[in-house]
């Protein structure tokens, strides 16, 4: 699953640094065209022949299960955003045989120069692989894309890198399995950029012999993380996470505008801003093991001191115009915590007010 922080790729982050080199490339799956160079593919004169719109070689095109007898897995990427078209380069540079499908087919030509075979549907590019890897938009996507392709899925893993909920990752994973498709879900926590480095966490969640058999190909995407066999948890750790990013960015938004209305610049603000939130940051793992111990003794922070800072901040926007209702939800939590007697306890106690 796609986790979205696509919206930050506007960040100035290094790419991995090495240029996507033309590999031999595999016998192309029905509807596929074959991507590498001439030179790369040296099929003597006469053993071509046209096989399902595909140039073969020999008497016949071959079949993904071909593949698994004499070499590497073969890797279909459906979906050429940033995000995909990074996946699909990781596994080329490794020098895995990769078919890619895209909507807009001109996406797919730098990839074509890499060695990819180019396939002309969604239900080609399923068929000329034994792993297939979704990259789209969102759960209907998925849905309508490998619906198109379902003949073809018995027999192969799906991993499943788009946006969606644990729910979604669920019924996918059913429908998948209805099909003969054992089932992986993925939650790329990354910019595209830094994919194929340490940085790029992959949460990964399904089939667990699955995962076994293709742990080196997804290792190609950086650092990756089984989180266990239910095809939800991937999803799981991902909405969890991108909560805590987007309630960051209520913060830095609500802190713009009031700014703003001072007459700070949004660069002056931010330039303290970070290294302030970098050490905020640091108590989370403190809250966090209060928070599941259920105890918020302190002698610190309290809820009441919390309190009085946010309804301050929030008047204080109020009198010049700033809205408050991205973080005026939080103090009405607070308010509740303190009229139930727990002004002196913990601002993780906030966590007991969504149980």
């Amino acid at each position: 699953m796609y986790s979205n922080t696509c919206i930050i790729e506007g960040r100035s982050l290094p790419a991995p640094g090495f240029p996507v080199k033309a590999h031999r490339a595999p016998k192309a799956g029905p509807g596929c065209s074959e991507g590498a160079p001439k030179s790369a593919r040296r099929i003597p004169e006469g053993a071509r022949r046209r096989v399902g719109g595909v140039t073969a070689a020999g008497p016949t095109a071959a079949r993904p299960s071909e593949h698994r007898m004499n070499s590497r897995p073969t890797v279909s990427v459906l979906g050429l955003g940033n995000l995909g078209r990074a996946v699909a380069e990781r596994f080329l540079e490794a020098g895995y045989p990769v078919t890619v499908w895209n909507r807009s087919p001109e996406r797919a030509e730098r990839l074509r120069a890499g060695g990819a075979a180019v396939a002309a549907g969604p239900a080609a590019a399923v068929a000329a692989s034994e792993l297939v890897v979704t990259v789209l938009l969102d759960h209907p996507a998925v849905r309508e894309v490998l619906g198109g392709a379902a003949a073809e899925l018995e027999g192969r893993t799906v991993l499943n890198l788009s946006s969606g909920t644990p729910e979604q990752a669920g019924e996918l994973a059913s429908w998948a399995a209805g099909r003969g498709a054992a089932f992986l879900a993925g939650a790329v926590l990354a910019v595209p950029q830094t994919v194929g480095t340490a940085e790029a966490l992959t949460q990964v969640s399904g089939d667990t012999a699955a995962f076994e058999r293709y742990r080196a190909v997804l290792d190609r995407l950086g650092t990756v993380r089984y989180a266990g066999a239910g095809p939800e948890l991937a999803s799981a750790y991902d909405v969890a996470v991108l909560a805590g990013m987007y309630g960051m960015f209520s913060g830095f938004f609500q802190s713009l505008a009031l700014a703003e209305a001072s007459g700070i610049t949004a660069a002056e603000i931010t330039e303290l801003l970070v290294p302030w939130l970098a050490g905020a940051a640091a108590v989370l793992p403190l809250f966090a093991g209060e928070a599941d111990a259920r105890e918020y003794a302190t002698e610190t922070s309290n809820l009441n001191i919390n309190r009085a800072g946010l309804a301050a901040i929030l008047d204080s926007g109020r009198t010049r115009g700033v809205p408050d209702d991205l973080l005026a939800p939080l103090l009405a939590r607070l308010d509740r915590q303190v009229e139930d007697g727990y002004g002196r306890e913990s601002l993780a106690r906030v966590a007991e007010t969504f149980r």
